[in-house]
């Protein structure tokens, strides 16, 4: 089964991977919702990298796709413990019966418990797939 998440253009800045800096020590030119990937991290038991925000609510990247010249990235909500309705399961619970989280309607990361900033949270889906869309405009006159 395959799962055909939400689609949402955003600014390509944000899609951008950006490029390590030996000088500086870090990464140059990097979007925010590219700097959020963590399905790494999720899959060791380490917190997720630093979420970011859309439509009201924080985001963390699972996914990054470059194909035909079109990148995307697809993402969970970030969610309390509280406001999952369900019981949270870690990486290797969720993984543990073979295909059940591959077939999840609501998405392979749906109901996964994460650390944020020191705190359980729960990644909600279903996923959201953000695709480069046109740069927003500001109108200052």
């Amino acid at each position: 089964m395959t799962i055909d998440p939400e689609v949402q253009p955003v600014d390509p800045a944000r899609l951008e991977s950006g490029a390590w800096c030996r000088r500086a020590q870090k990464m140059i030119g990097e979007g925010d919702i590219s700097a959020s990937y963590s399905a790494d991290r999720i899959g060791m038991g380490k917190p997720v990298r630093k979420p970011f925000s859309w439509s009201g609510g924080l985001w963390v990247c699972v996914g990054t796709s470059g194909r035909a010249g079109e990148v995307s990235a697809e993402a969970y909500r970030l969610v309390h413990p509280q406001v999952f309705e369900d019981r949270p399961a870690t990486y290797a619970e969720r993984t543990r019966n073979g295909d059940v989280a591959r077939t999840d309607p609501d998405g392979f990361y749906h109901g996964m418990s994460v650390k944020h900033a020191g705190a359980d949270m729960v990644l909600y889906g279903p996923p959201v797939r953000f695709v480069q869309g046109k740069q927003q405009q500001l109108d200052l006159f």
